[in-house]
């Protein structure tokens, strides 16, 4: 991996962006941290880090559509991916327990997937915000009693917070998939490459959709993500974003050029190699 790369996350230390970004390119690494996506997108078209860490999409809430749009306007190219399994945490100031809680911080998603646990807590009010890692970071250095963030054990262990319940999250098996973007350039070695993520636009015509699948299962490829956007300037029409793997690269290819002339636009946004855990 590269040294002293300068990577860019939606969140702080303690993060789950913060957790990929040291799986996946080690000690030799400098972050860049950013308190939105938008943020994070910005930081690569400005040439302020090479790369970023974005989710994409969760086992439980589903795809983060807003940020397959932020892929696809910014013209950024993915060049990896990494699955990474969540376990939210609630952490305090030591020495609080449930019946002091007034209100939970954290990310929407994280008090989405965690929502059925308090349930048996009518009396704490969640509250939304733009991190997981930054709230616990914001209780502990603002000694803040009361309040209560679901984050990372990790960032318990950063940001000196107790953790009073483990795993909150309503279904345990919870993964998130994270890619990594860069601006275009430095396309992956052929060798490695095993999936593609594209996009493509069809004319609205009973089939259209069918036709495109079939060619991918003729030229077996195996189809493991289908996400429809609308098309803004198209009322009525829907771009495709769809995730592929394949054991031959001749097979992907012929799929590809077959796609092309059967669909009115036609965009890869990024062939990489598959991350197995």
């Amino acid at each position: 991996m590269k040294e002293n790369i300068r990577v860019a996350i939606q969140g702080v230390k303690g993060s789950f962006h913060h957790a990929v970004a040291q799986s996946h390119y080690g000690e030799g690494l400098t972050l860049v941290e950013c308190e939105t996506f938008d943020a994070t997108v910005n930081t690569l078209l400005e040439d302020k880090a090479s790369q970023a860490v974005m989710a994409i999409e969760n086992s439980i809430a589903g795809s983060i559509i807003p940020n397959y749009a932020l892929i696809d306007q910014n013209e950024l190219q993915i060049v990896g991916e990494y699955a990474l399994s969540i376990h939210h945490n609630l952490m305090v100031l030591p020495g609080q327990t449930l019946a002091d809680l007034k209100e939970v911080h954290s990310h929407p998603m994280a008090l989405l997937q965690c929502k059925d646990f308090f349930k048996d807590y009518p009396h704490i009010r969640l509250v939304e915000a733009e991190d997981t890692a930054d709230e616990a970071r914001r209780i502990s250095e603002n000694k803040i009693s009361g309040i209560a963030a679901i984050a990372s054990v990790a960032a318990a262990g950063l940001y000196n917070l107790e953790v009073l319940a483990s795993s909150i999250q309503t279904i345990k098996n919870n993964v998130t998939r994270f890619v990594i973007i860069q601006k275009k350039g430095n396309e992956v070695p052929q060798e490695y490459i095993n999936k593609a993520a594209l996009k493509f636009t069809l004319d609205h015509q009973r089939g259209s959709l069918a036709a495109v699948l079939n060619v991918m299962s003729d030229c077996q490829l195996n189809l493991t993500k289908i996400q429809s956007l609308p098309v803004i300037e198209t009322p009525g029409k829907y771009a495709f974003f769809v995730d592929v793997t394949f054991d031959e690269l001749e097979f992907y290819d012929k799929a590809r050029k077959l796609i092309t002339i059967m669909a009115s636009h036609f965009k890869i946004l990024g062939e990489y190699a598959q991350h197995i855990r």
